[in-house]
């Protein structure tokens, strides 16, 4: 029995740790710096840790859904930061519709896929 959970925060790996630490401060996270090699970073009460490790298999394999009050402005702002001209290999697309809502996906540096949705 689940009870009186009060977060859920995944570990993510990272090619180059000071190029995913820049992006994700740049993204909008604040980071909190947890040892050497472990970076907490979050927005309000939601959070993930970024770890100094990095297996292809698994960064290649690792999906992450945020879920944002308004879509396009939460696009329109992220477009805004150019962060797929500073950091190489990062991508960002338009809003797909889907039958539960609608999402953009994003590319960090080392590759993880980030699902950005609102649900309807």
């Amino acid at each position: 029995m689940i009870s009186s959970v009060k977060s859920i925060r995944p570990f993510i790996g990272a090619k180059n740790i000071d190029i995913s630490r820049a992006f994700y401060k740049d993204f909008g996270f604040e980071e909190v710096e947890l040892a050497s090699n472990l970076f907490y970073f979050r927005s309000s009460q939601f959070g993930f840790y970024l770890q100094d490790a990095y297996v292809k298999d698994w960064v290649d394999n690792t999906m992450l859904f945020l879920e944002v009050e308004n879509l396009e402005h939460h696009l329109k702002g992220l477009k805004a930061l150019s962060l797929d001209k500073k950091y190489v290999g990062v991508r960002v697309s338009e809003i797909h519709d889907k039958e539960w809502g609608k999402e953009y996906f994003v590319h960090d540096p080392s590759g993880i896929l980030w699902h950005i949705g609102e649900f309807e």
